[in-house]
């Protein structure tokens, strides 16, 4: 599908495995030219030797988020390489498991992997964002709205990034510049599979979880978050912003009620 994307230029963080690996194909297939800011750069390196591309269409900056100045540079150096910056894709981060029996300081160094680089980014970006009336997306989780126990940091830090979805699509609209998230709820990425694999029963365990997935009984494909987010950054989604979407089979807003409630 064309989307219009062809020359513009993504900034993806985290987008050497997983979701952000996703989201750097579905862009790269679109005709973008993709900058990767990860920290690990081999991780990075065998994507883009799996995708075929070429360095001058998807390429790495090997960046350490949680350093304001990595951050600085990570923004200076896309620029430099690409030209400028139309996407900043907010997809960064780690289910680190610091709940409310963890010491205030690992639920600030929580907040700092999880949730500063996103305003550092932004901040160091906005004037290359504003001069090409540019988007940004913020890849957030289910755990945001739902919990999940044991995960303060995290859960802090997603619904902060939703939070700043709202204020920040407020505060550019005048700009030109557009905000969504995209909230993933169940999805096969390999964290999630060492998560699973964790467990004493790994496959009742996504058996369970699937049953509850209003639509079509599955997880989410890592594909199906990245065609979305590469939709917001299209002009087919020129008038969306301020926007918190749910790709998920109704996994979040109506598993509650499916398979209970049936009106004939």
């Amino acid at each position: 599908m064309n989307l219009g994307l062809q020359g513009k230029v993504a900034l993806v963080t985290g987008g050497a495995k997983g979701i952000g690996a996703a989201i750097v194909r579905s862009f790269s297939e679109e005709g973008a030219i993709v900058s990767i800011a990860d920290r690990n750069p081999k991780d990075a390196q065998r994507l883009m030797e799996k995708m075929g591309t070429t360095p001058e269409k998807v390429f790495c900056i090997p960046t350490e988020l949680t350093d304001q100045d990595a951050c600085r540079k990570a923004v200076e150096d896309t620029i430099e390489r690409a030209g400028k910056i139309d996407c900043l894709i907010h997809n960064a981060g780690t289910n680190d498991g610091v709940g409310l029996d963890a010491s205030p300081s690992d639920f600030f160094e929580s907040l700092r992997k999880n949730l500063l680089h996103v305003f550092s980014l932004t901040h160091f970006a906005l004037d290359e964002l504003v001069k090409n009336r540019g988007v940004v997306i913020n890849v957030g989780s289910k755990v945001a709205e739902t919990g999940q126990g044991g995960t303060s940091g995290y859960a802090a830090a997603k619904g902060a990034m939703n939070g700043l979805t709202r204020e920040w699509a407020l505060d550019l609209a005048d700009r030109g510049v557009r905000v969504n998230a995209v909230i993933p709820a169940e999805v096969m990425t390999p964290m999630y599979r060492r998560w699973l694999d964790s467990l004493s029963d790994p496959d009742a365990t996504l058996a369970s979880i699937e049953e509850n997935v209003p639509l079509a009984k599955r997880m989410t494909t890592d594909r199906e978050i990245a065609d979305a987010v590469v939709f917001l950054a299209s002009s087919r989604s020129s008038h969306t912003t301020g926007q918190i979407f749910h790709p998920d089979g109704g996994y979040l807003h109506l598993d509650r009620s499916y398979g209970k409630i049936r009106i004939d």
